[in-house]
């Protein structure tokens, strides 16, 4: 378990292209997403970067099909040094982490078409590829009071709080969490502090949140909250990816201070 607070990067993935786009969104037309940037560089190209800088444990997320091919070409430009998501299934499970993935991430494969939690479908992600390669994405949707898991692009809700219970149990089964809070990814308009919070006095795997950072601050924030046991990544605010909020540079050398 870390005992500090990392900057963890991304590739987030749309039709092919590197893009950092409004979580909330993500199931609607084509006319009402909500797209904050599109990048002219390559899946390669950030990847390339991220193995320069010793930058491990981020996450390629394939937002939707059509995805594939980018995907590879991030993976082959910095094997082993990545984490792939979307689309995952027990059956292809293997072949991503032959493709240089470090970690496989799993979220909508281990519910019904209802959103039901299939306990069975997790444990042939574990046959298939070991709990040490395998991340639970529990990204959520606030609730009332609640942090409900989501699926299906963050559409779906499904049966599954996020709580104590149900991440002790989940833990047994996997190396990591990877939790999106959905209702501020791509707003950049701050992060969910009850959440991190959470996360961080639970600590029972290493974990990394995702939404909402919008500056250098949140990382301090984060490790605050936290308690060093919660890892962020920072998406639409920073500049690599069109924002103004964080520079990639300064995250890096966050992660190098002592």
């Amino acid at each position: 378990m870390t005992t500090r607070t990392r900057f963890r990067p991304c590739i987030d993935l749309h039709e092919g292209k590197v893009k950092q786009i409004v979580g909330g969104t993500l199931g609607s037309s084509s006319e009402s997403l909500q797209t904050n940037f599109v990048s002219d560089q390559s899946p390669a190209w950030f990847a390339e970067l991220y193995a320069q800088d010793g930058l491990k444990g981020g996450h390629v997320i394939q937002l939707g099909p059509g995805n594939d091919e980018a995907a590879r070409l991030a993976l082959r430009a910095y094997p082993g040094g990545l984490q792939i998501g979307g689309g995952i299934t027990p059956e292809n499970g293997a072949e991503w982490l032959s493709a240089g993935a470090s970690h496989i991430i799993v979220t909508s494969a281990l519910f019904d078409a209802s959103g039901k939690f299939c306990a069975n479908q997790l444990a042939r992600f574990v046959s298939a590829v070991g709990a040490d390669r395998l991340v639970i994405d529990l990204s959520c949707r606030r609730r009332e009071d609640r942090w409900v898991v989501a699926m299906n692009r963050w559409q779906t809700l499904t049966d599954l709080v996020i709580q104590e219970d149900i991440l002790d149990f989940l833990a047994a089964s996997c190396a990591e969490f990877l939790i999106h809070a959905a209702d501020v990814e791509g707003k950049c308009q701050g992060i969910d502090e009850e959440l991190v919070r959470f996360l961080g006095s639970w600590g029972g795997r290493p974990l990394t949140y995702a939404g909402g950072a919008s500056s250098l601050a949140d990382l301090v924030k984060v490790e605050e909250l936290s308690g060093g046991r919660v890892d962020l990544t920072i998406g639409s605010a920073l500049d690599i990816f069109g924002g103004s909020g964080v520079t990639y540079r300064e995250c890096v050398a966050f992660n190098e201070a002592p």
